[in-house]
């Protein structure tokens, strides 16, 4: 199948000016020569832009611009052609159509990046990142995923694989000589070693906190007491009237929830019940989702109403905190009710979700607060299969540590090492399998 010509259409579909079909494969050149006006793809050079004309029989299916990446100089290492057509339903199956009758085949899902991992363009965790430069939806997720894309975390892992590759070999090259009990290996240095990379991965690691919630959105769990405006809080976040506003207490039974990008950061609100004492079966659940998604979030916002008593409604809250691990905010809302002179309350904002008044300022210092606490480390981890062989290549790590204290064999050592470097390997794709990457590539976009 490597050695197959592939194509697809690599625009999405709807409305627009031009639509774009990609071909990758030795073969591509010849076969859209056949399809072509002018069949000289051959003899322009590479990365040129040409005008031509799809024919059919000497009937012409449309002007378009050929654009040729010939190989090893493309990204998937193949020749490529890339044909600009105007976006029409019928002209793109049509070029597609005659494609494939001259040889080409559809492309699988993924199966361009594929191409360009197996022939050495790009390493697997690389790849992953097109998925996600792809998804990306804010400044800070588009900079996780080019960071990633670019090889920054590639490096690193190459680095450290590097390292312990190095001293894995002198280990080894101790075995072939063990009758004369020679050592190579320094334990003292090897030990060093193993530290300062035992570091790295965990800060590697504490990162994945971080670059989930910016893959996915930072969760901010709304809550308080019924009728202190938590869903109109919500529908002035999201500019639209998603959560139903009434005076009546125990309206919102169910979680509801929506995104929300501030600053360049995408925040995940969640509108939950209110919290209070209910002999109502269905408001019981309400309330207990509340808490357990309160429990889940990374920043509660905690609303009270400005009409009511500040310092008693303050003190439910001290009681609210033991139940959470997580940042709460206080947010008194209604000050639009109310003229509140004493603003001597610390660590809290006085907003008016009705009027939209102090929101601003309650936006922008949950992202302020993001950004501040955010891992310093250029190197972000967002991807769930890395973190696994992260922490699997940390235990490695420390069997290995634990090795040198008790003085076991070079040959035990060993192999906790070539299992450290196993764990790396995958994560980069210079150890893997046909399912690992079957179940990458199956969840990438066709023409991709």
């Amino acid at each position: 199948m490597k050695n197959d010509t592939i194509c697809a259409i690599t625009t999405s579909s709807g409305n627009g000016a031009i639509s774009v079909i990609k071909l990758s494969g030795d073969n591509s050149i010849n076969i859209c020569n056949k399809i072509l006006q002018k069949k000289n793809l051959n003899e322009i050079k590479s990365h040129t832009i040409n005008y031509n004309k799809i024919i059919e029989e000497k009937q012409i299916i449309d002007e378009v611009l050929i654009s040729v990446f010939k190989n090893p100089k493309s990204h998937t290492g193949e020749n490529i052609v890339e044909i600009s057509c105007h976006s029409s339903t019928y002209i793109e199956k049509k070029i597609l159509q005659l494609l494939l009758n001259n040889g080409a085949r559809l492309a699988k899902p993924g199966e361009f990046t594929l191409r360009s991992f197996l022939n050495g363009k790009i390493d697997l965790s690389q790849a992953e990142a097109v998925a996600d430069l792809i998804a990306s939806n804010t400044e800070l997720s588009h900079k996780v995923a080019m960071n990633q894309m670019r090889g920054g975390f590639s490096s690193e892992l190459k680095e450290l694989r590097k390292q312990l590759i190095n001293f894995a070999s002198l280990i080894e090259l101790e075995l072939d000589f063990s009758e004369e009990d020679v050592e190579f290996a320094n334990r003292e240095k090897f030990k060093e070693l193993l530290s300062n990379i035992k570091l790295k991965i965990k800060n590697l690691i504490g990162s994945f906190e971080y670059g989930n919630v910016i893959k996915n959105g930072v969760p901010v769990a709304i809550v308080g007491k019924p009728n202190v405006g938590k869903s109109t809080l919500l529908n002035a976040l999201l500019n639209e009237e998603k959560a139903i506003v009434s005076n009546i207490p125990g309206t919102t039974r169910d979680v509801i929830e929506d995104v929300v990008i501030i600053n360049g950061i995408s925040f995940r609100f969640i509108d939950t019940a209110g919290l209070r004492n209910t002999n109502d079966k269905i408001e019981k659940i309400g309330i207990e989702k509340a808490i357990e998604k309160a429990k889940k979030a990374k920043i509660t916002l905690y609303l009270i109403d400005a009409n009511q008593d500040l310092k008693e409604q303050i003190s439910e809250i001290e009681k609210f905190k033991k139940k959470l691990n997580n940042k709460i905010i206080i947010v008194i809302n209604k000050i639009d009710q109310k003229n509140i002179k004493d603003h001597n309350i610390q660590n809290c904002f006085y907003i008016s979700a009705k009027s939209k008044k102090g929101l601003d300022k309650l936006q922008n210092h949950l992202s302020e607060d993001f950004q501040m606490n955010m891992n310093s480390n250029e190197v972000t981890i967002n991807n769930i299969r890395h973190i696994e062989a992260l922490k699997k290549a940390l235990v490695n790590i420390n069997d290995t540590l634990n090795g040198i204290e008790n003085k076991i064999s070079g040959e035990l050592l060993s192999q906790d090492i070539r299992q450290c470097i196993s764990n790396i390997g995958e994560i980069t794709g210079e150890i893997t399998t046909n399912d690992l990457l079957e179940n990458i590539f199956s969840n990438f976009c066709i023409g991709k």
